[in-house]
């Protein structure tokens, strides 16, 4: 594919509380085995993009040990490869990146090194498959400056999340509200963009001379009529993970076997970092029903309905019901944990009770330290 590849994983959302303390929300775990990242890693390799900067900033500390060898997503070749850029102060500037643009104008060297046309920019806390290739399709057909790709959101999910779109007959974008406070769109960006890399250089320098740090609001809607800006709306499933409620939501998902058997099933393939880990144990006395248990996993009790990931130990005569439990979470005996999501390392003392009620998500952190000296 005649681009190169940027994804935006360096932001921070307050919508995701207290999960976004350990990790940046590209970090997140998805479906048991996988980080959020990984889809739109994945969606670029099987799009042929063989070049790929990742920008970071917020809590990247996991983020960074997870993208430290570019091979599980076949990026580790003798042309192209993966990048991974974090703020860095220089004689010339020493801030830290303040917003999307900006990050895109501190590394601006690798858009000007690189001899692809065009440039696909995506956010890293997408959950979706595309190829890239139909979209660039798409642009070039149009004779587009810059092509947004747009999804419909569904009635559980909130649009004001998001830059609300709308579109004429043709698919020319003709308004974008971002984050708008009432709103009765439901066509969303998923900030996924395609543009010509010499203009995506002339319009990140332009913004940078007037300190304009955003590129939805600084570049897209600054520029929605004077550029000839494209929607290209995807018909398949797509979800953003930035809150609490659509983090959930989304793994949950994942227990549906339409939405399982897309992702992993069917051509292509998502890829992730590989651990060594054993199977699931199942002892006398578990009983699992509709859920998801990753390697490394040593099962008791009841789970129902829930994801478990790698490295989770189950005790005896535990109910876990509706649930998410992270990596390497101990649950002790007699514990019942119910519409929760538990976070990684916890340890959860016997003879405890988490339940969300009405309707609420409830995020569970133990304060006590397993791995304490």
């Amino acid at each position: 594919m005649r681009a190169i590849g940027i994804v935006l994983a360096g932001g921070n959302s307050s919508r995701m509380k207290e999960l976004s303390n350990k990790r940046a929300v590209a970090a997140m775990p998805i479906a048991g085995g996988y980080r959020s990242i990984d889809f739109v890693l994945s969606n670029m390799s099987n799009s042929h993009i063989q070049k790929v900067a990742v920008f970071t900033q917020y809590n990247a500390k996991s983020l960074n040990e997870h993208l430290n060898s570019s091979k599980w997503w076949d990026f580790g070749r003798k042309q192209g490869g993966l990048y991974v850029f974090t703020p860095t102060t220089t004689p010339e500037n020493s801030y830290w990146y303040r917003g999307t643009a900006d990050a895109i104008a501190q590394n601006l060297d690798f858009l000007k090194s690189s001899h692809e046309p065009y440039v696909v920019i995506a956010s890293g806390d997408g959950v979706y498959k595309m190829d890239y290739a139909k979209v660039l399709e798409y642009h070039i057909a149009k004779k587009a400056d810059i092509t947004i790709v747009t999804s419909t959101v569904d009635e559980r999910d909130d649009p004001s999340r998001f830059g609300v779109i709308n579109t004429d007959a043709d698919g020319r974008v003709t308004d974008f509200e971002e984050k708008p406070i009432t709103t009765d769109g439901r066509q969303v960006s998923t900030g996924i963009y395609i543009i010509r890399r010499r203009q995506l250089i002339e319009l990140i320098e332009k913004a940078a001379e007037e300190e304009r740090h955003d590129f939805v609001t600084d570049i897209l809607i600054r520029y929605k009529n004077v550029k000839k800006i494209y929607a290209y709306k995807m018909d398949t499933y797509w979800s953003n993970i930035a809150s609490v409620d659509s983090y959930y939501n989304t793994n949950m998902d994942f227990l549906k076997k339409d939405v399982r058997d897309y992702f992993f099933r069917q051509y292509p393939d998502i890829y992730s970092k590989v651990e060594d880990l054993p199977p699931v144990k199942y002892n006398l006395g578990s009983n699992v029903k509709n859920s998801l248990v990753s390697s490394g996993c040593i099962i008791n009790g009841s789970v129902e309905n829930s994801i478990l990931f790698k490295k989770v130990y189950v005790g005896n005569n535990c109910t876990i019901k509706n649930s998410i439990i992270l990596n390497d979470v101990y649950i002790g005996d007699n514990t019942h944990i119910e519409n929760c999501i538990v976070e990684s390392r916890d340890t959860i003392r016997a003879n405890t009770s988490y339940v969300g009620e009405n309707g609420q998500i409830k995020i569970v952190i133990e304060k006590n330290e397993r791995y304490a000296l």
